[in-house]
């Protein structure tokens, strides 16, 4: 599971709470920008158990997909700046899009990174059947050839 877990990272508008209050006082909400039942929710779910563990304090995860976690990034960066509501995501949202489009976020100065929780290599596969058994191959492949390649992808900006 964890190969899918694309550099997952924690984001929060702010994490200082109001001097002198106990932190957490209330339950945490961590938003993920992708469906339920793919690797973001799962690590996301995991790390909401260690948290409510750690606190004793419930952390509700609320999945908000949509333009490929740009959705759910959107969300935390318009919430209070109070520490109670945070963001699993992977690099798409924050480190990617940024360059490839207009976004209603801007995550150097909107987010704060609180701390890497997984990682897993990216991983480059094709057909059985074809010629190219490595990387230098199938750029060979490519290059060489007068047919078209296709690939597959999760979106614009995503990563797995």
């Amino acid at each position: 599971m964890w190969w899918h877990v694309a550099s997952l990272v924690i984001l929060s508008v702010s994490i200082t709470p109001v001097m002198g209050q106990d932190y957490p006082a209330r339950p945490i909400r961590l938003v993920v920008g992708f469906p339920p039942g793919g690797g973001a929710d799962a690590a996301a779910r995991l790390v909401a158990q260690k948290l409510h563990e750690t606190w004793g304090q419930t952390v509700v995860v609320d999945n908000r997909p949509g333009a490929g976690g740009n959705v759910g990034t959107d969300i935390v960066a318009k919430s209070n700046a109070d520490g109670y509501t945070l963001l699993m995501t992977s690099p798409g949202p924050v480190a990617i899009n940024p360059s490839l489009m207009k976004l209603p976020y801007n995550p150097r100065t909107d987010l704060a990174p609180v701390t890497l929780v997984a990682y897993g290599p990216n991983v480059l596969v094709v057909n059985a059947a074809s010629p190219a058994k490595s990387l230098k191959e199938l750029v060979a492949l490519a290059r060489g050839s007068s047919k078209r390649l296709n690939y597959g992808t999760s979106g614009v900006g995503t990563t797995p």
